[in-house]
Order: C-alpha cells, then sequence, then structure tokens
C-alpha cells in the first residue's frame, strides 16, 4: 500500500496518521524516539506492509506486471492499489477526496518538526502537485511513477506500467478491492491491540 492507503488506514487518529505515513523514513527503532501514537503508527506501517507483501491477491497482481518490472512490481503494485482507493473513494469516505488530502497537507505542515529531513524535503513537491487527489486519475499514477524512476536512475521504466493498468484495469480493481476489504478488517484488530 502506498500513501493514501496508509493514511485513510489510520483512521481519524491524527498522530496514528503522521507515524504511518514517516514509517518508511523512520529505520529500524528510531521510531522510539517518536512520541507514543506516532511509534503506533509506524508500527501499524510496518504490520500493513507485511500483511500486504504476503498476500495472496497482491501476489497476483504483482505476477501480472514482474515480467516487465521485476521487484519493482511491489512498488508499481502498491500504487496502482492507491489510484483504486482514491477513484473509488467514495465507497470508503464521506469526506470528499479533496477536503481529506487538504486537511491531511495541513496537518503534516502544523507538525512540520516532527517529520524525518527526507520527508520535509519532498513535502513541498508533494502538496504542489497534489499527490493525493491527483491518485484518482490515471495521468496522476504516470507521473509519480515517472517521478520515482527519477530516484532508482531510470533503470525500470516504471510509468509505462500504465499500460498494464489500462489492459488489466478490471482484473487490477477486483483485486484491490477484494484485497482492501480484508486488509481494513486486519488494521481493524491491530488498531484495538
Amino acid at each position: 500500500m502506498n500513501f493514501l492507503a496508509h493514511i485513510y488506514l489510520s483512521n481519524e487518529n491524527d498522530n496514528l496518521k503522521i507515524g504511518n505515513f514517516i514509517a518508511d523514513s523512520v529505520k529500524g527503532k528510531q521510531y522510539l524516539n517518536y512520541p507514543t501514537e506516532i511509534q503506533k503508527g509506524i508500527v501499524l506501517h510496518r504490520a500493513i506492509d507485511n500483511f500486504t507483501d504476503t498476500h495472496p491477491i497482491v501476489s497476483k497482481s504483482v505476477e501480472r506486471l514482474f515480467a516487465r518490472y521485476g521487484h519493482y512490481s511491489r512498488v508499481i503494485v502498491d500504487i496502482l492499489y492507491d489510484h483504486f482507493l482514491a477513484a473509488n473513494w467514495k465507497d470508503y469516505s464521506d469526506i470528499p477526496l479533496k477536503t481529506y488530502t487538504e486537511n491531511f497537507y495541513k496537518l503534516l505542515q502544523e507538525n512540520f518538526e516532527l517529520l524525518p529531513k527526507s520527508i520535509q524535503s519532498f513535502l513541498p513537491y508533494m502538496i504542489a502537485d497534489n499527490w493525493l487527489y491527483n491518485y484518482r486519475k490515471i495521468e496522476g499514477i504516470e507521473k509519480i511513477l515517472f517521478q520515482m524512476n527519477k530516484r532508482i536512475k531510470y533503470r525500470i521504466k516504471m510509468h509505462l506500467a500504465i499500460e498494464e493498468l489500462q489492459e488489466f484495469y478490471a482484473e487490477f480493481e477486483d483485486e484491490f478491492k477484494r484485497f482492501f476489504q480484508e486488509l481494513r478488517a486486519f488494521v481493524k484488530v491491530q488498531i484495538s491491540h
């Protein structure tokens, strides 16, 4: 799962959202340096990633891309799944996606000093290009994948995965919906502990 799903799965707990959002930039036991609720968000993020990486439905989506993108297929599927969450947002939230994403950006700006330096660096670009809101469009996903190509020095042209997304749109969407239902149930149990 990518940014939007991690944030959404934190329910309406702002500190859980922050922790879940920054988790990939917090290595090992560094999470212990954060306030307790943010720690819980980081731990939740790791549990979500583990659940996702070992799930057979996700593996099916990854297999569809593996021949062309290798181990980057998992990263691509995370982003494609965020597309389906954004595109079907009204099925998951009563808060309009535009409002939801604007509120989240505001939360990050209000807690800027808590964010790891790497996130502080890209946050202005994320907000300016409105990444989370633009996940709902295929063009927005293509742009995100293209930007990710830069980080890996163009070894794999991830933005071309838009071709597979369009060709197998119904299959990916069905896999996302079935998986996300299970993931939501898993997260509900994790949060209640």
